[in-house]
């Protein structure tokens, strides 16, 4: 039996002393900022950190901070689609218990607030300068003006421009607006319904224009049912 040691690759040797040396020496370690820069540079600069405990309570205070910002943020954002779906649902309950026209009309002219926007619009095409008759807060726009903003196709779209245009007077503080095609008849005007926020982004994000687009389908069912034209 043989009481020679193991023999071993110098550089495995000299990795299993560094290991011996760092356990025995733990503390003493711990307080050099320049060897805990080298053995994680990713975490410490090479700069002279002279009292490495406060160093490491502002790093892991600044990256904590950070985290939380952004756990507000998903939870502001989140709330945001929640209040704005709630608000979607209870305008389209609004629509169904509308008894006129008008009463429909208003519904959507006056639910900003609850989609979180500052105005709301309805645009028609039309030539005759007028909007039609009992339709308060209904905005009379150009031939042509709704293909220019959503294309022959489309059918909503989220814009940085164009309030005043599409929201009359005060639109164009509106630095966001969602417009929504509303489909009403074959030979009916083509129309659109617009939204205005005076915030940037207000619109933002696949949840929400679905959110919007989907009282837009029932706002056009609605004007539908009362002007007693057949489905599409």
């Amino acid at each position: 039996m043989s009481n020679r040691a193991e023999s071993r690759a110098p550089a495995e040797a000299a990795a299993e002393a560094v290991k011996a040396y760092i356990r025995m020496n733990r503390a003493r370690l711990a307080a050099d900022g320049e060897l805990m820069a080298l053995l994680l540079p990713e975490r410490f600069d090479s700069s002279d950190v002279r009292d490495l405990q406060r160093f490491v309570i502002d790093r892991l205070t600044t990256e904590n901070a950070a985290l939380r910002a952004e756990r507000d943020g998903l939870r502001g954002a989140r709330d945001q689609a929640v209040r704005l779906g709630e608000g979607v649902h209870r305008a389209v309950l609004d629509l169904i218990d509308a008894r006129s026209f008008e009463e429909a009309i208003a519904v959507a002219t006056s639910s900003a607030p609850a989609f979180g926007a500052d105005r709301a619009s309805l645009c028609v095409e039309g030539e005759n300068g007028k909007a039609p008759k009992g339709t308060e807060g209904v905005r009379l726009i150009a031939p042509g003006t709704i293909e220019a903003v959503l294309g022959r196709e489309g059918m909503g779209a989220i814009l940085s421009g164009g309030g005043e245009l599409l929201l009359g007077n005060g639109g164009a503080e509106c630095r966001s607006l969602a417009a929504f095609r509303l489909r009403i008849g074959r030979d009916a005007p083509q129309a659109l319904y617009v939204l205005g926020s005076h915030a940037e982004g207000a619109f933002e994000g696949d949840d929400a224009a679905a959110d919007l687009g989907f009282f837009a389908r029932g706002l056009e069912r609605a004007i539908r049912a009362w002007l007693d034209l057949p489905k599409l």
